[in-house]
């Protein structure tokens, strides 16, 4: 092994680690740091990896291709992990991992490594995507193979061979930024009993502090977002710009105990005002431009392309052919939702489309009613044929399972129940 690629934060563990490489496995080290948003990216941090020993520092802006291949595809199948994560971190990864393959690639290098422990998803996700990119690239963890030095003998470490670092106040919390969502976890987080205190949050305020409700206007073309109160933005723009908005109105705050990959329930805080929104909306265009059998349809999609995601698979055949299944399904979502930001709450008011499957003749109940309504009579005919087939044979099914329903055993008789007659003049 001559070259190791090191996806690099700019932090004390990766700065240490670029040192710890060299040292240990006796090779040349680059770093590649992807900048995805959310205000993390720290300045200077090529200078920081220099400093910390690289040879090269590669530094790409990754913001534009994260929300439009990743993020946009997941919006258009509706994938949110166990309904309720937005995937944020989970969706970074394989553009990193894919990043670090293109960029050892380019300097000719024999491996790639990263900063992930043993104990959580990302280092499957890591090393199942940069393998399956190409085999033949090893991959180093050095906090899962030896490295495993304290925060103090960390700081020890760099100061010895004169690494520059920032030394902060460590956070109870680990935390994981990008701009499509922010995760916390660890900490008092990890009773999954004690409510989150409110410095667990950054880009949310408390619902209770937030400002008056207002009401926005997202347009949306193929099942993505275009445009926010008419006007049309760039992907990353309009993110930003719901992601401030929604986050002054208290809007996306997510507290979840969901299933590790590695077999742990874990209890994760996440913040995601942008994502939350819109995964809201789109839903609401759904269900106005798709039939009733293509929504069941990709309720199941959306949760197979969300595990997969969360289970580091983006690379496999199966998650290419079903985001090519939800892309093809969007083609009539399109349109305008209006949402209501409400202390805590995004809620959809409104929605409008020109390939909208609604038609108000049919389903309204005044005059200009154009349903036959008589043709109900013989559509349940139909409809019931078989469910009076399987009780003129098997009996109807009753109260108890596997019973029969009998008026040996009458339902009213165990209802509170009042009676009203007439008066008797009334009756002729």
């Amino acid at each position: 092994m001559k070259k190791v690629v090191l996806a690099y934060s700019g932090g004390l563990d990766t700065s240490v680690a670029v040192a710890w490489l060299r040292e240990q496995y006796n090779v040349e080290v680059v770093t590649l740091t992807v900048d995805l948003g959310g205000g993390v990216l720290k300045e200077d941090v090529d200078r920081r990896a220099i400093s910390a020993g690289a040879s090269r520092a590669y530094v790409v802006d990754g913001k534009e291709r994260f929300v439009r291949d990743f993020c946009w595809p997941h919006v258009q199948a509706g994938a949110l992990y166990q309904g309720v994560y937005p995937l944020a971190t989970a969706m970074a990864r394989p553009l990193i991992a894919q990043l670090l393959v293109e960029v050892a690639h380019k300097e000719g290098a024999d491996a790639v490594a990263h900063g992930c422990t043993g104990k959580g998803n990302d280092q499957v996700r890591f090393d199942v995507a940069t393998h399956a990119l190409d085999p033949s690239l090893a991959v180093i963890a050095p906090m899962r193979v030896g490295m495993g030095l304290s925060r103090e003998q960390e700081i020890e470490y760099a100061k010895a061979r004169n690494i520059e670092i920032t030394i902060s106040k460590e956070s109870i919390y680990s935390i994981d930024v990008n701009l499509w969502g922010r995760s916390i976890e660890a900490g008092i987080l990890e009773d999954p009993w004690t409510a989150p205190r409110e410095d667990v949050y950054r880009w949310t305020v408390d619902p209770d502090r937030a400002p008056a409700a207002v009401e926005i206007v997202l347009g949306f073309e193929g099942g993505v977002p275009v445009s926010l109160d008419g006007e049309r933005m760039d992907p990353v723009a309009l993110v930003e710009k719901l992601h401030v908005l929604a986050g002054e109105h208290g809007v996306g705050r997510v507290d979840h105990v969901e299933d590790r990959l590695v077999g742990i329930k874990s209890r994760e805080i996440y913040e995601a005002p942008a994502a939350t929104v819109i995964h809201r909306a789109h839903r609401a265009l759904e269900g106005l431009t798709l039939s009733k059998d293509t929504l069941r349809f990709n309720r199941i999609v959306a949760d197979e392309l969300a595990q997969l995601t969360y289970d580091g698979l983006w690379f496999s055949a199966l998650h290419r052919d079903l985001r090519a299944y939800a892309a093809s399904s969007q083609r009539v979502v399109s349109g305008d939702v209006r949402v209501r930001l409400d202390h805590g709450n995004a809620i959809v008011v409104g929605r409008r489309s020109p390939l909208s499957l609604y038609e108000k003749s049919l389903a309204t109940y005044e005059a200009d009613d154009t349903y036959d309504h008589a043709a109900a009579v013989g559509f349940i005919e139909i409809f019931g044929l078989p469910l009076r087939t399987e009780a003129a044979r098997h009996g109807a099914v009753g109260r108890h399972y596997g019973a029969a329903w009998t008026w040996t055993d009458p339902l009213l008789e165990g209802l509170p129940t009042r009676v009203f007659d007439a008066p008797s003049a009334a009756v002729k």
